[in-house]
């Protein structure tokens, strides 16, 4: 369908320093200021905006205190952006601005739509040696000293009505179904051929709609590794990470955020297509994560971090 990617994620926290500073320490590029807001870019362009919680620029939170306020999707043209008008005028807060489109999906979130102003990136990655296949031939894999995410990648957020917010992804929106935990969760990607989710919607007993966490792609493991580090040594805590999801295949480290919810470095994730058959599985450790350092480790021993640390 016509969704290409994520464009830009707009935060209103409660301390915006802090957010700026955690925005910069991530990785992300900061490309604008003014009185209102700072902007952050990836290095395709996708943008991350951090405003002040009560700024009246910002739409109604759907959530307590910092969280994410408005998510925008690009599209491949304006003629992409015309198909959807219809589809989306009679969605509550639905406002046509011309060069854009915006309503509240049915959790609450406010979702724009506009033509797509992300970069292609290339990138060098280093190849990875495995039995019969050896493509890094006298070259060592990189270390990284700290991450510089590539794209936002994803987004997943705690939903009251799931089986309302799925209906809105697919069939206003275009998203498909990649696998499901019955009665939980879903995981939706914005195209048929693409990595394995864009979105994750899930449903949990006494949680409220929100945000749990924003993923950014960095080009391998050993940037994952390096991204994680480099955050512990700013002191920012780590929530989960480094470990591995067997539903996405991916590599992943996940920090606390001062914006809410958390931050995630994420690489080597599922590319599926047309031909791929979502799985409906009982969610599980087992089925989320492989396997995972709980708090992180710590970036002066290179070793996990104690229990009481």
């Amino acid at each position: 369908m016509s969704i290409v990617g994520i464009e830009e994620l707009e935060f209103g926290a409660e301390d915006v320093a802090a957010g700026k500073r955690f925005a910069e320490d991530f990785g992300l590029t900061r490309v604008d200021e003014d009185d209102r807001g700072t902007t952050f870019e990836a290095l395709n362009g996708a943008r991350l905006v951090i405003r002040a919680i009560d700024d009246p620029a910002l739409p109604e939170a759907f959530e307590e205190g910092s969280t994410l306020r408005r998510m925008t999707w690009g599209v491949a043209d304006a003629a992409a952006l015309d198909a959807l008008r219809e589809r989306l005028s009679d969605q509550p807060g639905y406002v046509d601005h011309g060069d854009g489109l915006e309503c509240r999906d049915p959790n609450g979130l406010a979702v724009r739509i506009r033509p797509t102003a992300l970069r292609e990136v290339e990138l060098e990655v280093t190849p990875i040696n495995q039995w019969g296949d050896m493509r890094r031939i006298d070259q060592p894999s990189p270390v990284y000293e700290r991450a510089t995410p590539a794209s936002i990648g994803h987004a997943v957020f705690f939903v009251d009505d799931l089986e309302a917010s799925e209906r809105f992804y697919r069939e206003l929106l275009g998203f498909s179904v990649s696998d499901r935990y019955i009665d939980r969760a879903v995981f939706l990607r914005m195209q048929v051929r693409g990595g394995h989710h864009n979105l994750f919607l899930l449903k949990l007993p006494h949680r409220g709609a929100g945000l749990n966490h924003v993923a950014f792609t960095v080009r391998d493991i050993h940037e994952v590794i390096g991204g994680g580090l480099a955050m512990n040594r700013r002191k920012w805590s780590t929530f989960l990470g480094p470990g591995r999801h067997p539903i996405s295949s991916a590599y992943f480290w996940y920090v606390n955020s001062p914006l809410g919810g958390a931050f995630e470095y994420y690489t080597n994730e599922d590319y599926l297509t047309e031909a791929w058959e979502p799985r409906e599985m009982r969610h599980s450790l087992e089925s989320f994560t492989e396997w995972a350092i709980e708090g992180g480790i710590d970036a002066e021993t290179r070793r996990q971090k104690k229990a009481d640390a």
